[in-house]
């Protein structure tokens, strides 16, 4: 290999053109391969970047430098090389050079735009296609990255050179050889989708940017651009159409973006973003009428349409639909665009060549559905289902079944409004076509089912239903989802309860899926039950059909009745019930709402009466001990049915005497545990009293909630079987498909355009660490961004030369520690600087990625030259005579260039754990009844002071000025999500739980518990207290909780900025066994020295004195940590009168303290 590599090396040394490129290509083969051709690569920058070759070598050579990685040093040689490239009279070696452009490092990028600037606005008017091409193509993927927007941000010329630069390449769409113009399309295609998703600036690996100008900055260029495409759309047609037909797609994007921004009145907000000092008069789109922009979309939807026909390439004909349901959108579009976009894109389902597609496709129909006219909505409902169902990735199927569930409630609603306005019905808007299709209604009548896929579509449409019920959120932007919610809006404009007649269809049409055996999952079942608890409760079912003459509408007595019929069905459904979990929650949901007083008494005595059916599957229930309680959770179905017969039980005498007699026979059951026994022991008190006082039932009746009491985050077990785990992880996808759909949180550039830039947006900037010491030469301090998306910090360092003399270079060294690492896998960063004058700072950064939850640092060092450039020998002569020849010739032959470097190392710069950390919005009953459940746990004690007793704290505390907290102040800043607090009054203390994920998916709980003590070296000053405080860290894996134990202190300085004092475990035991001691031998000498009972004759107010002396020691005793000095304790003091509330307060702690003494006596006498 070693000889390989030295005969490549020997022909790039060599002046044939020929040999050069065959050892590049050789060199690129090797590279390939994977072998290490860091050697190659730096003859190839002396040799040929740097000196004159032919075009072929230098591309060649410009594709080796991309393969590898290249020193600081090397990257300098590549920028003169380049530099002097650009003035080559052959257009193609310029063209080489402008290409590797997009590859150097984004830190040395803007020097160099900065000094080739008017060469590169000179590649624009070259007579050369291939320059022309280059300059595009290069320039589109640079000008919209970040890091050109930051350096335009601090240099004017340079904003006016770029975005100058932005106009030469929306001219060249135009220009006359395709293929510059089809890569100008591309370029503004770039700019138009960096603004919205920043993908090259992340691909680029640029810093973090933490400022509103470079938005105005883009929004400037975008805006300009908006501008040049709407005036030269027809033009721009044209041209794209005389490409060739392998160059059309990038054409599409630019035109339809351009176009729906001046349409839909975007390019208005855009150009408030980019505070441009243009008058309204320049603006195009202020003076353009609504016609003109109707027709404009016309325009171009006429010149993409005949592609979604003629085409045959996939990928063309779904960037057409794509960007056509885009256009749909706009206010004035047809759904005729918008169907023959979605019938074009469901032509690709079948082939072949597009089938790992099949997940954009259905997203892209689901996401546009509200687009068509309601009758092509209905008929696309069958087909969508069962695409859907055939979709691999979880979250892509959940989301095409919201949308679908979504859009067929509104289309219900809508047909059911459209009817009360005394429109003409339409047919087949119905939820159970949804149904319609034979292998789903199979599925659904089916009592067991290989696929999740009917459990996922029975929740999915109940979630729908709940979400309907609930207030439409405001919309202040307009987005796809803008008309879905006008048709809802419409649909539900007159009542508040109009979303309960879809919801009613769906009961109806799912009513099978009681009977389901899913192998113990339940979660689709118990939405079904939560649906119908919540609509009978609203109907009042058990109050009977509403009469015409109480005031009830026709619509009220048909829901009604509806609802008494399907409460029949369920009743006789409980025969057929295969869940034991499901079969007690059935009944509980029907008898607290079934309408006793409207049962038939002549049916008394037929098994098929309703009461009849549910008592004897109450019976069924209570006795069935074949099975262990592990396996079906008996107990908590005898629970539930033990509340059924206390309902039923007491609203009807018959149902009394047959519960009665079944209860007794439960209790004289030995399966039935003592609890139990008392429990039916109080139900049945409680029917024997209802059935003598017939007036008093709400002994035993409680009016209805609505609530559903079994569902998964009212129960505090969590993954205690494969099933229930199946149904955590289901409801997961659900509920986030919901809110993604019904709720989406609108991101940055979204709110941007909504509201305009206002202070809440405005981040606060960090603030800055310094790295060096106080008599340092070179002054350095960094802060750090973070990117959660992309799992990037960017380190931002502020270097500050403190010596009287200029240093021509001063390098900076980062290397890491840590889960980190360097974007181009390099083992450290190095940024050199030049020409640092005394006193003026300069600014550097650098951005590494981190690849898991673990503390990083960065370690920092400033190489300063102080002889760089001068040539003068420096004063340090190094003896080199055991070292390697060859190593010496190089340290030699480099000194008097450079010279000997000063080095100085500054303190590591620690990222803060909780960085890797975002807040988790949990609701508290999901977050205790997921705590016990985390298998990874941590404990630790920390401890700080503040000032004012516990007393005065809690009193504090309802006025919110309790300076309790005051050591955790800094937690509100942290990436935590507060789940709720409270507040400890006994011992002046407080519980605080917090929810977080870490980057990487992992669930970190936190419960902090304090409880204050008095200080025990109290000054003459205020009095101070010390608050110990155990924070308990769960999570979902054993390497965080690992991790942030490997340092216990930093934690805590991280949570609380450092105002938190760890406490090892051993000192904690110690004290409090000391405290203890203390507090037995107090109890002991108080003991001792009771009097003796006085006699009745005795004084009484001598006694109460006493009596209150006693109390007062006692309450000295209860202060935990107080050492007596002396070992007496202090008497009442007289300074002031006791008021009736702390005489209470006395007293009470008295009692208590009593209670406890007692209970202790024992143990007590062994400590001593």
């Amino acid at each position: 290999m070693d000889i390989l590599f030295a005969q490549i090396q020997a022909d790039l040394r060599s002046n044939d053109a020929l040999r050069q490129s065959g050892a590049l290509l050789q060199a690129l083969q090797q590279s390939a391969a994977g072998r290490d051709i860091s050697v190659i690569a730096k003859s190839a920058v002396e040799e040929i970047v740097a000196s004159p070759a032919s075009a072929v070598s230098k591309k060649l050579a410009f594709d080796l430098i991309r393969s590898t990685r290249l020193t600081p040093d090397l990257w300098e040689i590549v920028c003169t090389g380049i530099r002097n490239d650009l003035d080559f009279p052959d257009p193609d070696v310029t063209a080489a050079a402008v290409s590797i452009l997009a590859a150097i490092p984004s830190y040395r990028l803007g020097k160099l735009i900065t000094d080739c600037n008017k060469e590169i606005s000179a590649c624009f008017d070259s007579p050369s296609d291939n320059l022309r091409f280059s300059i595009t193509e290069t320039l589109g993927c640079i000008l919209a990255r970040d890091d050109l927007v930051t350096l335009c941000e601090n240099n004017v010329s340079l904003l006016d050179r770029v975005s100058n630069w932005w106009n030469r390449v929306g001219q060249n769409m135009l220009d006359k050889a395709d293929s510059v113009s089809k890569v100008a399309f591309e370029s503004v295609g770039k700019l138009f989708q960096e603004f919205e998703s920043k993908r090259m600036s992340r691909l680029a690996g640029d810093k973090l940017v933490d400022t509103e100008n470079s938005v105005a900055i883009r929004s400037n260029w975008i805006s300009s651009m908006v501008d040049f495409v709407w005036k030269k759309r027809n033009a721009l047609m044209s041209r794209s159409l005389i490409l060739p037909v392998e160059s059309f797609r990038p054409t599409v994007y630019p035109l339809v973006y351009a176009v729906k921004a001046v349409a839909s009145g975007t390019i208005e907000v855009i150009r408030k973003l980019s505070r441009s000092s243009k008058s309204k008069t320049d603006s195009t789109a202020s003076t353009i009428g609504n016609a003109e922009r109707f027709v404009g979309v016309s325009d171009v939807v006429s010149h993409l349409a005949p592609f979604l026909a003629s085409s045959l390439d996939p990928a063309l004909i779904f960037e057409v639909g794509i960007n056509m349901l885009y256009l749909a959108d706009i206010p004035g579009g047809k759904p005729e665009w918008a169907s023959a976009s979605i019938i074009a894109i469901l032509t690709l389902w079948d082939r072949q060549e597009y089938s790992s597609a099949r997940e954009s496709i259905v997203r892209a129909v689901v996401t546009n559905l509200h687009l068509l006219d309601l009758s092509m909505q209905v008929s696309l409902f069958k087909k969508l289902l069962l695409m859907v169902r055939n979709l691999r990735a979880e979250s892509d199927r959940m989301h095409a079944l919201a949308c679908i569930c979504r859009t067929a409630l509104c289309v219900d609603l809508f047909a059911k409004e459209s009817v009360r306005r005394g429109q003409k019905p339409l047919a087949g808007t119905d939820i159970a076509l949804l149904f319609e299709d034979a292998r789903i209604k199979d599925d659904l009548n089916c009592v067991t089912s290989k696929s999740l896929f009917r459990e996922e579509l029975v929740s999915m449409l109940v979630e729908s239903c709940f979400q309907l019920s609930l207030p439409l959120p405001e919309q202040k932007h307009s987005r796809m989802e803008s008309r879905v919610i006008g048709a809802l809006a419409y649909g539900t404009g007159y009542g508040a309860l109009n979303w309960t007649e879809p919801a009613l269809e769906v009961v109806e049409v799912c009513r099978p899926c009681v009977k389901w055996d899913c192998d113990g999952r339940t979660y689709a079942v118990d939405c079904y039950l939560k649906l119908i608890v919540r609509l009978c409760h609203i109907y009042d079912t058990r109050g009977g059909v509403k009469r015409v003459k109480d005031g009830a509408s026709q619509d009220q007595i048909l829901n009604e009745t509806r609802l008494q019929n399907l409460q029949r069905e369920l009743v006789r459904d409980l025969r057929e019930v295969n869940t034991p979990r499901i079969c007690a929650r059935l009944l509980w949901a029907i008898s607290e709402h079934i309408d006793l007083e409207g049962l038939d008494p002549l049916l008394a005595d037929d098994p098929e009466d309703p009461l009849n059916i549910i008592i004897s599957n109450c019976h069924k229930v209570l006795f069935n001990i074949d099975s262990s309680a592990s396996i079906t959770n008996w107990l908590q179905d005898v629970q539930a049915v033990l509340l059924c017969a206390q309902l039923l039980g007491s609203r009807n005498a018959r149902a009394g005497q047959l519960l009665t007699k079944e209860l007794e026979e439960f209790r004289s059951n030995p399966s039935a545990d003592s609890v139990n026994k008392h429990q039916c022991r109080l139900i049945l008190q409680r029917i024997k009293y209802v059935s003598s006082h017939p007036d008093e039932k709400w002994t035993g009746v409680s009016e209805t909630r609505g609530d559903y009491p079994f569902s998964h985050h009212k129960l505090t077990v969590q993954f205690y079987d494969a099933s229930t785990a199946q149904d955590r992880k289901l409801e997961g996808l659900i509920h986030k498909a919901i809110l993604e759909l019904w709720r989406p949180d609108p991101d940055e550039l979204t709110q941007l355009l909504a509201k305009g830039i206002d202070s809440s947006m405005t981040k606060v900037p960090p603030s800055a660490y310094t790295l060096t010491g106080s008599s340092d030469p070179c002054y350095v301090e960094g802060y750090h961004l973070t990117d959660p998306n992309d799992g990037r910090i960017t380190l931002h360092l502020k270097v500050l030369n403190l010596t009287e003399i200029e240093l021509n270079r001063v390098d900076i060294r980062v290397g890491l520690s840590g889960g980190s690492y360097f974007m181009d896998g390099a083992p450290q960063a190095v940024r050199q600087l030049r020409d640092l004058n005394s006193q003026e700072p300069v600014i550097c950064s650098v951005t590494v990625g981190v690849s898991h939850f673990e503390r990083c640092a960065l370690w920092v060092q400033v190489l300063y030259y102080p002889f760089y450039g001068s040539g003068a020998p420096a004063d340090y002569e190094g003896d080199y005579a055991e070292e390697d020849s060859q190593i010496m010739r190089q340290k030699k032959s480099l000194r008097p260039e450079i010279g000997e470097p000063v080095i100085l190392r500054c303190q590591p710069y620690k990222i803060p754990i909780t960085e890797l950390l975002l807040p988790h919005k949990i609701s508290p009953v999901e977050y205790f009844r997921m705590w016990p459940s985390l298998p990874a746990i941590l404990e630790c004690t920390g401890m700080y002071t503040y000032e004012g007793s516990g007393f005065k704290a809690t009193a504090a505390q309802q006025y919110g000025e309790s300076p309790f907290l005051n050591g955790l102040k800094s937690l509100s800043s942290k990436p935590f999500h507060k789940v709720c607090s409270h507040i400890i009054r006994t011992v002046a203390g407080f519980q605080l739980c917090y929810a977080a994920k870490t980057w990487y998916g992992g669930f970190v709980g936190l419960m902090i518990f304090g409880a204050s003590e008095v200080s025990r070296n109290v000054d003459l000053g205020d009095e101070t207290t010390t608050m110990i405080c155990k924070f308990v860290v769960r999570a979902s894996d054993a390497s965080i909780t690992k991790e942030i134990g490997s340092d216990l202190q930093g934690w805590m300085d991280d949570l609380t900025d450092g105002s938190v004092e760890y406490m090892p475990e051993d000192e904690v035991k110690s004290a409090a066994a000391e405290r203890l001691r203390i507090s037995m031998e107090r109890i002991a000498l108080l003991k001792a020295a009771r009097p003796r009972p006085k006699s009745p004759k005795s004084d009484g107010g001598e006694e109460e004195k006493e009596e209150e002396q006693e109390d007062d020691k006692r309450k000295n005793t209860e202060k935990k940590g107080n050492e007596w000095e002396d070992g007496e304790s202090k008497g009442p003091a007289t300074l002031f009168e006791l008021t009736a509330e702390e005489v209470e307060h006395r007293a009470l702690q008295a009692a208590v303290l009593q209670e406890w003494h007692m209970l202790c006596k024992d143990k007590g006498t062994k400590a001593k």
